[in-house]
């Protein structure tokens, strides 16, 4: 594995994605939150659900770059109409879990701009705690982790792309190293329900290692 010293991260970096208009950098508000996952669907469902069953703190909120419909049919590795049928139903009962948990799931929100924070920030705490800052279309979220789903992925792209990670060797590194994850992608155009699952459940794993590990330094440092 790359050691992750090899990723050199500017102390600020902002990923301007859209510029919002007027009316919306009215009223804005600043809130935190432990993971902020950007995108819809039923990958943003399995990873918000994920994420609550591990008790971490979510915020769901849309791409600014809509996924684009394809010109020709997409490649699914001939997924039946059984498994489709499989996934709706799977959708469905996420969006109950969602909603008998009141999840925050805000569809109209959509993600602007995207500033890491090192650990030399002059706010030790929120360096630790909240690396990334996001601007929304209604505030700012400052959070620990990002998770990106297929929707999102050109967004993530300029992101590693802003802190020099620019080779598929180091994106592994990068992602892990900036607390960034993606969850809905993999070697086919449309990744199996089955698979998506893993990767969120994957994904809510590595989130929850990180923040126990990062709590346990911060009561060494005290100690």
């Amino acid at each position: 594995m790359m050691a992750a010293t090899k990723i050199a991260l500017p102390r600020a970096s902002t990923v301007p994605l859209h510029t919002p208009s007027a009316p919306a950098l009215q009223g804005k508000t600043t809130e935190s939150t432990t993971t902020m996952v950007i995108g819809s669907g039923f990958s943003a469902l399995a990873i918000a659900a994920e994420l609550n069953r591990q008790g971490i703190k979510t915020i769901v909120v849309d791409s600014s770059c809509p996924l684009k419909q394809p010109t020709a049919p997409p490649t699914t590795g001939g997924i039946s109409l059984a498994a489709l049928s499989e996934r709706s139903e799977i959708v469905r009962l996420l969006e109950h879990y969602a909603r008998r948990n009141e999840l925050d799931i805000r569809p109209a929100t959509q993600a602007l701009d995207f500033t890491h924070h090192d650990g030399d920030h002059h706010d030790a705490d929120m360096a630790a705690s909240h690396q990334w800052r996001v601007l929304t279309t209604t505030g700012t979220v400052t959070a620990h982790s990002i998770v990106f789903t297929r929707g999102a992925l050109s967004q993530l792209r300029k992101v590693l792309h802003s802190v020099g990670v620019s080779t598929a060797s180091d994106v592994r590194t990068g992602m892990h190293v900036l607390g960034l994850y993606l969850v809905g992608v993999g070697d086919l155009a449309v990744p199996t329900t089955q698979e998506i699952l893993h990767q969120a459940k994957r994904a809510s794993h590595s989130i929850s290692s990180r923040i126990a590990a990062m709590e346990m330094g911060q009561v060494a440092a005290i100690a």
